[in-house]
């Protein structure tokens, strides 16, 4: 997938300079003529300018770093810091849905349950993966493979990444807001250790479906809200193209959810974003992931229940004037 096809306006002067090493990279391999020194000089620049353009970005600018199509997705954190992966399909009462993928997998070694939605990097695999918007089958699916986990005793690791619940009409004649309200009902009482990750776009009851969790984490560009920032501004402003004010009002960017207790850690992406490399982002999540379940594999059962209680219950506390 050429960078360029999928780049953000913001990001333009970093295309342009590793253009001009790219070429002067050429002139080198092909005239032999020694311009390392220029080259040096530009990809330092290059450094430099990917930290204060990435270091300052609005929330806005997060949100569209969010949804980056080339943004490592949850297959590709299963094939990178995961082994052994064992993908289980089906609800087992009405269909498969591909837009929610999830199995058994190894983690360090040890064995666990990675569920995570999962969207198409092209036409096609979007259409299959329904943009990473999940009917009710994905969630009772995930439900199912969520209590297959506890039953054993093994923690359970969900990946967020999604615009939201599919809210076609399929989807909520086959209850898709009982799916969700059942999903949050389970994982508030699993008896097992579970660990949520928004790796990208965390969108309202679908992603909240997947994040009742004793730990949640978030990947430093991920956002997570009750709305996106287009259909806020369509309501309150009535008008979509707000959604930079939207953005502001929302305070849906990692720093301010950790702020606000609702997430616990903020994980590091690479210099720039996850895209501009997955490998060192997945090795920094594989790393955070070890650390939790190392944790929480400590604590007893109903210890873990308690404890995910009174972490939700007291969030959103407010005083009366």
């Amino acid at each position: 997938m050429p960078p360029s096809l999928y780049t953000l306006e913001f990001e333009k002067p970093l295309l342009e300079l590793e253009r001009q090493i790219e070429d002067l990279s050429r002139v080198h391999s092909d005239n032999r003529v020694d311009v390392s020194g220029e080259v040096a000089g530009l990809e330092a620049k290059l450094e430099q300018l990917r930290a204060e353009i990435y270091g300052g970005l609005s929330p806005i600018q997060r949100v569209q770093v969010a949804r980056h199509p080339r943004r490592p997705y949850t297959l590709d954190y299963l094939s990178s810091i995961f082994t052994d992966f064992i993908e289980l399909h089906g609800d087992r009462l009405f269909m498969d849905d591909p837009a929610i993928v999830g199995g058994w997998a190894r983690l360090d070694g040890d064995t666990v349950m990675v569920i995570g939605h999962q969207k198409g990097r092209d036409t096609k695999d979007n259409l299959k993966r329904n943009f990473g918007m999940p009917h009710p089958e994905g969630y009772r699916k995930a439900l199912r493979l969520m209590q297959l986990a506890a039953k054993f005793g093994v923690p359970v690791i969900t990946l967020i990444d999604t615009p939201g619940a599919y809210p076609g009409l399929g989807a909520e004649e086959r209850g898709q807001s009982e799916a969700l309200a059942r999903n949050i009902l389970a994982m508030s009482a699993l008896p097992t250790p579970a660990i949520a990750v928004v790796i990208g776009e965390g969108g309202s009851g679908g992603a909240l479906a997947l994040g009742v969790a004793d730990r949640v984490l978030m990947l430093e560009n991920s956002v997570y809200s009750v709305i996106s920032p287009e259909g806020c501004a369509a309501i309150l402003w009535k008008d979509a193209s707000q959604r930079a004010r939207a953005a502001e009002a929302l305070k849906l960017t990692a720093p301010d959810l950790l702020e606000f207790k609702v997430v616990d850690e903020i994980i590091p992406e690479a210099l720039g974003a996850a895209h501009l490399d997955p490998d060192a982002t997945g090795e920094a999540l594989r790393a955070a992931l070890i650390r939790h379940v190392g944790e929480l594999r400590k604590v007893k059962p109903d210890r873990l229940v308690r404890r995910r209680a009174e972490k939700y219950g007291a969030m959103g506390v407010y005083e009366e004037a």
